[in-house]
């Protein structure tokens, strides 16, 4: 089979009408069934293309027919294979990127040093630093003996990099070199701009300096912009390839790691299990720094909440809807409301009270320049995968929108940290509530998850501080709890028509001040259960401003960051993964309340 020529090849010259250009060589190079790259700039000309060697011969007499490009003289080697999938001419500002204004290597560069006149001084041990202007993953690949590396990820940095070289090699002979030379033609220049009195640049490049030398005081291979990745010294292409995902230069020997996985990973960018999920954590809390700084309530703006008419007030009036929604607002308050353009239709135009209404018709309610109450948005992530979200709630923060929040809440802002995911909360904790939560990242996980609470599968245990001790180490109460709530939400235990519910305390810290830590491990599900539960035996929550134990029900719902907590922390919760089937359990860090 016929070999595959390549070429590499640069030339700094003055280029016009570069759009007729490209359209010239792009067609030549398709009709010659070459590939690779040409960069064009009005600076010049950088490629690297291979074919057939007759069809590569075709192409430089064409090149060289350009004013300017006469003696263009490319580096040369041969493939088993064509190293390049495609062909493309592109325009570009400058054909090796720099950045840096004023340096024209067409019109001036550093003294060049040939391949044969350099190894002569290192064969002589001249004293000389060779340094090697390429990347570091380049680097990596192999450079020459005792070379001083620039230390750069990209070219641009090259300026930056050179800054902290040592002084003392402003006056000392410096040889720089690169794959081809054509990045040493504008670092050249530069350094002798800040001062360097001595540069030499190396002829050809690297691949020159192989052309000519061979290996002699050269580590290693030459990395290339191509899919052959590395060169030996009699330019044959090598058994190294690049990682897929951090692209760096793999050898032979980094392709035996068992870190590497072809397509996936390698040694230098792999990651275990727990080192990615703390990479995914720390990121994560980026995003939620950034949508609580300011809180997204504490900024003025315009709220809507939405009036929805229940298929039973078919044909009634907007205010009878309202009546039977609200039944604990009085008439006047939908009156001044009506009276202050804010009762809307869906188009946001206002309405009457006395409007007859279709059923499933939605209106809004505008709450004009809202300012929300501060909340805690010290949002910790505890664990993350593709499915669930372990949450380390902060307190005070509502978890859904209502009342006096609609921004300053939990998922407001778990959407913003996770856009466009919506994540699902698969059971809730009071607002006032510390501590460990489920959260799943799609409906479907979520459809997986929440019926494992409706059986009570999931196992929660709660640390909870109340007032007073207890006479026994472990008790229980299963006073039973109203179905519906009464003021602020809040509900009353029923002994005669109440829901069933039972919660289990074991004693874990009696403290000097007459309270006691206990461990609460609730079997039902019931809203503010723990809580009143508590209250019901006499033993109230230490900061609970809403259940006493007279039965009577507080004015305060959410607490002021200032308040003293609520002594309640969901402490520990068990349960079964909603995609991997296997069991987990999670702990939530306990208070400081809980501790001393």
């Amino acid at each position: 089979m016929e070999k595959i020529c390549n070429i590499a090849a640069y030339k700094f010259a003055t280029l016009p009408d570069l759009r007729s250009l490209r359209a010239q060589l792009l067609a030549q190079c398709r009709a010659w069934e070459l590939k690779g790259t040409i960069l064009l700039s009005v600076e010049g000309i950088n490629l690297f293309v291979a074919g057939e060697r007759a069809h590569i011969d075709w192409l430089l007499a064409e090149l060289r027919r350009i004013p300017g490009l006469e003696d263009l003289a490319p580096k040369i080697s041969e493939t088993d294979h064509q190293p390049f999938s495609r062909m493309l001419v592109r325009m570009k500002k400058e054909i090796i990127a720099f950045g840096v204004e004023g340096i024209n290597p067409a019109q001036r560069t550093s003294p060049k040093l040939s391949a044969r006149e350099l190894k002569q001084w290192l064969d002589e041990g001249r004293p000389v630093t060779l340094l090697d202007t390429r990347n570091d993953y380049e680097v990596k690949l192999g450079t020459f003996k005792n070379a001083l590396s620039i230390g750069v990820d990209h070219f641009r940095d090259f300026p930056a990099a050179v800054a902290k070289l040592s002084p003392s090699l402003k006056e000392q002979p410096i040889v720089m070199f690169c794959t081809g030379g054509i990045r040493c033609e504008k670092a050249g220049p530069f350094m002798e701009q800040i001062g360097f009195q001595k540069i030499f640049q190396l002829d050809g490049g690297i691949l020159k300096y192989f052309e000519e030398c061979g290996g002699a005081h050269y580590d290693g291979e030459c990395f290339v912009f191509d899919q052959r990745v590395g060169l030996d010294p009699s330019l044959q292409e090598t058994d190294s390839t690049q990682c897929f995902r951090c692209q760096t230069p793999l050898s032979a020997d980094d392709q035996k790691d068992p870190r590497y996985v072809s397509g996936q990973s390698c040694a230098f960018c792999f990651k275990s299990p727990a080192e990615q999920m703390a990479e995914n954590i720390a990121r994560r809390h980026a995003l939620i720094a950034r949508a609580t700084s300011p809180l997204p309530g504490s900024v003025p703006y315009d709220n809507f909440k939405p009036v929805n008419v229940p298929e039973n007030c078919d044909q009634k009036t907007l205010g009878a809807v309202l009546q039977q929604i609200c039944p604990h607002v009085p008439t006047s308050y939908w009156e001044q409301e009506s009276a202050r353009g804010l009762l809307l239709d869906a188009k946001q135009s206002p309405v009457v009270l006395d409007k007859i209404v279709n059923a499933g018709e939605r209106y809004l309610h505008k709450f004009p320049n809202v300012t929300e109450p501060d909340v805690n948005g010290r949002v910790e992530i505890l664990h993350e995968d593709e499915a669930l979200i372990v949450v380390n709630k902060p307190a005070p923060l509502p978890m859904h929108a209502g009342g006096r929040f609609f921004r300053n809440t939990l998922q407001h802002i778990l959407n913003a940290a996770y856009h466009p995911q919506k994540p699902h909360p698969a059971h809730r904790l009071d607002a006032n509530t510390t501590g460990v939560l489920l959260v799943t990242r799609t409906r479907h996980f979520a459809g997986k998850l929440q019926p494992q609470f409706a059986r009570g599968d999931v196992k929660k245990s709660y640390l909870v501080r109340v007032n007073g001790v207890p006479v026994t180490e472990h008790f229980f109460c299963d006073a039973p709890i109203a179905e519906e709530s009464s003021k602020l939400g809040a509900r009353l235990v029923d002994v005669e028509n109440g829901m069933a519910a039972r919660t289990e305390f074991s004693v874990l810290k009696k403290f000097p001040d007459g309270t006691t830590l206990l461990e609460a491990r609730p079997l039902t599900g019931r809203t503010n259960q723990i809580r009143i539960h508590c209250a019901h035996l006499g033993f109230p929550v230490g900061g609970d401003v809403s259940y006493f134990t007279d039965g009577k029900i507080g004015d305060t719902q959410t607490l002021g960051v200032e308040a003293a907590p609520l002594c309640l922390h969901s402490w520990r919760i068990s349960f079964t993964h909603p995609q991997s089937k296997l069991p987990l359990e999670f702990t939530a860090p306990p208070p400081a309340w809980s501790l001393s």
